[in-house]
């Protein structure tokens, strides 16, 4: 019988090991002293150090079957080697386009729910993304499978979780219709049986589930040195799970499928949210929406899963108590000192005030619909879990419904023009009957870009969709509605805005030099202002029209590549640089699967189709390219002797 003690509760070690040594020499009960037989180790899979698990958690293991042995299956996803190339933001993809897959991968600590931002192009069973797979890994030889696994059930419910994250395991529904990716496993079960998925995701959830991941990263983090924790599709797979009663299963699912509309209920506030409604600031009116009560119940839910898991596994009370503790450095809501990439999407907390200038702004451009917070509207009911995800989110503006305000795409910041955003954010927060704050017009010119990017910003991805073109001092800026862009836009932008204010401030420049020698200080002062108002215009009216002939965007391309060749234009110092640089490399070809690309440099790129297949398919060109002549076989010719020489 060996003798272990246990610190990893303890901030304060040193002391906790002087009172746990004082305990054992006087011969008293300490909870962090263990006797265990050494031997007892390799009834564990992956034979970790586990000293401290009880002798019903080591019969669990050796009892009950493991999920592979189950009914459940665990896969790994696939992987696209280019996600700037083949993935996009789920708002920067056009709503007739059916080239685009939501895609799982991975993503912060999120029990239960969470949404999925991101969509892959898997058209055509991912014929371009494994031609690009082929055309970069030659030796890959005819298929690219072994990297898109399409062998996976994709389409199929199931649940998903992070691979990788210094969080705890974290199981999330995955609905229908969706690819998932290496970074984002999932399972499911073979009958596609909601009810049976949700009791599963109940199971998964449970402290006693986790003590089964816990007990075999231990394993891992003794061979990789505490590293973040790999939830890898194997230690799924070789978790035990018990047999499921009738009753067992019903409790489960239902409380599962409560903990799902709860933290979904959380996430409509979330403007970029396939859940999104209305602001939090108005989200109330709506009902059903108490952010306290709601995390108090999804407490006791997962009081209620763990009760039900513990008897199902048949923990013991000392086995229920160890299960409490942290049987690792895991966190249990995410927070980590080195934060993984999964962990980027973390939701990230704005002031009330900006979220709904945000989501006013989005009225007035015709995203969203404000008669939902006056009740002239309702919501639509919530989904089932494993519905499919909707191109729109219930607080988006239904096709053929009537926008807040008609516009072209261009609405702009000049006080008195009948496109003004900033009388236009005042006009909605009115109608919905929220204070107007006295400085809408400076926040719009100061603060709501860089919030609007970071807020659409996933997996290093920055996709914002409404852009700022402004002069050289930000004097006068036109905003631009991504979802409308066209190749006439621009022209709208110098037809419909920029030369009628040269008109206007030309008007009044002529006006105020008639004026000679009579014109006061105060009128010298606006002469010369003007004027370089005037200059400033003229310089944004040259700019574009030199821009508009050859700008046709694609929503396909994405926003990065779409706002790319009007970089000049972005005041917002790291957006600009980021546009910069991916103009630069578009001018280089670093980009020429972009249909902007081909718009640019036709030859170039049509030339690439001609020995790029994932290129030709790109853009409809397939008749280009020539398929390589496959290299002759080496023939082994016989090893010469001696006697050969």
């Amino acid at each position: 019988m060996s003798r272990f003690i246990r610190l990893l509760a303890d901030y304060d070690k040193a002391s906790a090991l002087a009172t746990t040594c004082k305990a054992y020499r006087a011969g008293e009960d300490n909870d962090r002293l263990f006797w265990v037989e050494p031997e007892t180790f390799n009834s564990i899979p992956g034979k970790p150090f586990a000293y401290w698990i009880t002798e019903s958690v080591r019969r669990a293991l050796q009892t009950f079957p493991s999920f592979e042995q189950s009914d459940c299956v665990a896969e790994h996803g696939a992987s696209t080697k280019d996600d700037f190339r083949f993935l996009r933001a789920s708002w920067e993809v056009a709503d007739s386009s059916n080239k685009w897959t939501p895609f799982a991968k991975g993503g912060s600590y999120a029990p239960f729910y969470a949404d999925i931002p991101l969509c892959v192009n898997w058209s055509g069973d991912a014929e371009e993304l494994e031609a690009a797979l082929l055309h970069k890994y030659p030796y890959l030889g005819e298929s690219a499978n072994w990297v898109l696994h399409r062998e996976c059930r994709y389409g199929h419910p199931g649940l998903t979780w992070s691979k990788r994250t210094k969080s705890a395991l974290s199981m999330r529904v995955l609905p229908k219709g969706c690819v998932f990716s290496d970074k984002g496993s999932a399972a499911f079960v073979k009958s596609d049986s909601s009810i049976a998925l949700l009791a599963l995701l109940g199971l998964c959830s449970s402290r006693a589930f986790r003590v089964f991941i816990e007990l075999q990263l231990a394993a891992a983090d003794a061979r990789a040195g505490g590293a973040a924790n790999s939830y890898e599709v194997g230690v799924i797979q070789r978790t035990p799970l018990p047999q499921l009663d009738d009753t067992s299963r019903s409790q489960l699912a239902v409380l599962a499928r409560r903990g799902w509309s709860l933290k979904r209920t959380l996430d409509t506030v979330q403007e970029t949210s396939h859940a999104f409604i209305v602001p939090a600031a108005v989200r109330g009116r709506l009902g059903d929406y108490d952010p306290s009560s709601i995390e108090a119940e999804l407490q006791q839910i997962q009081a209620e899963i763990d009760d039900i898991a513990f008897r199902l596994y048949g923990f013991s009370e000392s086995d229920r108590e160890i299960a409490a503790r942290p049987l690792s450095m895991i966190s249990e809501d995410g927070a980590s000192e080195e934060p993984e990439e999964e962990d980027e999407d973390a939701v990230v907390p704005s002031d009330m005030q900006s979220a709904t200038l945000s989501w006013t702004a989005g009225v007035a451009f015709g995203r969203f619909d404000w008669t939902l917070v006056t009740g002239q509207c309702k919501a639509l009911p919530e989904p089932d879990p494993f519905d499919p995800l909707p191109a729109k989110s219930p607080g988006m503006l239904s096709n053929g419904a009537r926008p807040f305000h008609a516009h072209a795409g261009v609405l702009v910041d000049d006080q008195g023009h009948p496109h003004d955003l900033a009388r236009l954010v005042e006009e909605v927060l009115a109608r919905v009957d929220v204070a107007v704050p006295e400085d809408v017009r400076r926040w719009l010119q100061r603060e709501f870009f860089a919030f609007h990017l970071q807020r659409y910003s996933k997996s290093r991805r920055k996709a914002p969709i409404y852009w700022p073109l402004s002069t050289t001092s930000g004097s006068y800026t036109l905003w631009v509605y991504y979802p409308s862009l066209t190749s006439q836009t621009l022209y709208t932008a110098i037809n419909d805005f920029v030369e009628p204010k040269l008109k206007q401030v030309g008007d009044d420049v002529t006006a105020l030099r008639n004026k000679g020698s009579a014109r006061t200080r105060d009128d010298e002062k606006q002469f010369e202002s003007l004027q370089a108002f005037e200059l400033e215009l003229i310089e944004l009216r040259d700019t574009l029209l030199k821009l508009a002939p050859t700008y046709k965007p694609n929503h396909d391309d994405g926003v990065q590549i779409s706002a790319a060749p009007l970089w000049p234009l972005f005041r917002h110092k790291p957006w600009q640089k980021v546009l910069k640089d991916t103009w630069t490399k578009l001018e280089k070809g670093d980009y020429d699967w972009a249909h902007l690309a081909m718009n640019y440099w036709p030859e170039r790129v049509r030339e690439k189709c001609k020995t790029d297949k994932s290129l030709a398919i790109a853009h409809g060109l397939e008749d280009l390219y020539i398929e390589p002549e496959a290299a002759p076989k080496k023939t082994r010719g016989r090893k010469k002797t001696r006697g050969d020489e």
